[in-house]
């Protein structure tokens, strides 16, 4: 499955040239709120687009989630896109109605669940949490018993002051840790069990489709750079080991692109709770993990010292590639757990398992 509707990619892409320039991604980094690109983007419907119409949402499909995610990492967008749709998902599944404005998403690390005791209250340290410290509200799912529940958290000025430690990713954008110890949750809603597991692969999901936006990006900056830079008086690009590190790049961002969609493609198809969104999900993450770190190094390598300068906005999707392959669990984490599920399904089910639709 090709991630998005066309109409769609090609209508954010204007959007994105707009509203997302270098000079927008550095100064969020400094501290300033991309106001107008998120009103841009939230007047499209774009960030709950995965909410139903008559919860206040845009009603749209999964594939164009992913591929709204994905064009937008190609911009290196300093907003939490990706998180205010995975929020708005779980808030759906919960049955509750869209917030308005920018939301995140929580956890993101395996062992960041909180608990939510039997009077309704939470407890817990979320390590890690993107864009606490800018969002209005925090949607979590809780651990109650042997049960998942979704609770939300509106973030008003007290609570961002109280409640939230504020840092940073390597790309610049805020990592905070948020405190809930016996904390009341502004909003509580049951979800189907195990629906911590299905909410753990949505966000691994967006990642490798970000990680695949960022790279085509990645690629096509650094063509560009290897046809107009010339060396001993003809382009690099002609040089047979420039061409050879283009090449990679190219399979890096290819094998990143199919993974990331083969993953959407099961989520779609059969829910992802289900055991085969699982396999798909966890060999996007592993490969655009690994896609990653090798492409972001090919790319940097093809720019030479120019690529690592701060006025040259390569280090926009590189650094990102870099955080995001840690969020919902590193490459890793996914490979033991998946190599653990195949050896305890057997031999006889590898083959099977592997050429299913």
């Amino acid at each position: 499955m090709s991630a998005g509707d066309p109409l769609l990619v090609e209508t954010l892409t204007r959007m994105l040239e707009e509203h997302c320039t270098p000079e927008v991604v550095e100064r969020a980094e400094r501290g300033e709120w991309p106001k107008a690109l998120w009103d841009t983007l939230e007047a499209a419907g774009l960030p709950l687009a995965w909410v139903s119409e008559t919860q206040g949402g845009a009603g749209a499909s999964l594939a164009d989630g992913f591929g709204i995610v994905r064009v937008a990492a190609r911009y290196a967008a300093p907003v939490p896109l990706a998180e205010t749709l995975l929020a708005g998902w779980t808030l759906s599944k919960s049955g509750m109605d869209a917030l308005p404005g920018p939301l995140c998403a929580a956890p993101t690390r395996s062992d960041g669940a909180p608990e939510l005791n039997s009077t309704g209250r939470l407890s817990g340290v979320l390590r890690g949490v993107p864009f606490a410290s800018r969002a209005r509200a925090l949607v979590l799912v809780a651990r109650r018993d042997d049960s998942a529940a979704m609770a939300m958290l509106e973030l008003d000025a007290d609570r961002r002051r109280d409640r939230v430690e504020h840092g940073s990713s390597l790309a610049g954008e805020p990592l905070d840790d948020v405190y809930l110890d016996d904390l009341i949750p502004d909003a509580i809603a049951d979800l189907p069990e195990d629906f911590d597991l299905a909410q753990r692969r949505m966000g691994a999901a967006l990642r490798a489709q970000q990680i695949a936006g960022a790279l085509e990006a990645a690629l096509e900056q650094s063509l560009g750079y290897a046809g107009d830079r010339s060396q001993f008086g003809r382009p690099i690009a002609r040089f047979q080991a420039v061409q050879h590190n283009l090449a990679m790049l190219a399979g890096e961002a290819a094998a990143a692109g199919a993974a990331a969609d083969a993953a959407a493609s099961a989520i779609a198809r059969f829910g992802a709770a289900d055991e085969r969104a699982f396999r798909a999900v966890a060999a996007a993450k592993i490969r655009t993990g690994e896609a990653a770190g090798s492409g972001a190094a090919i790319a940097h390598q093809v720019h030479g010292a120019i690529g690592f300068t701060r006025e040259y906005s390569l280090q926009h999707r590189t650094r990102r590639l870099w955080s995001w392959r840690d969020d919902f669990g590193p490459e890793a984490e996914w490979a033991d757990e998946l190599g653990r599920r195949v050896a305890a399904a057997g031999a006889d089910r590898l083959w099977s398992d592997l050429s299913a639709d």
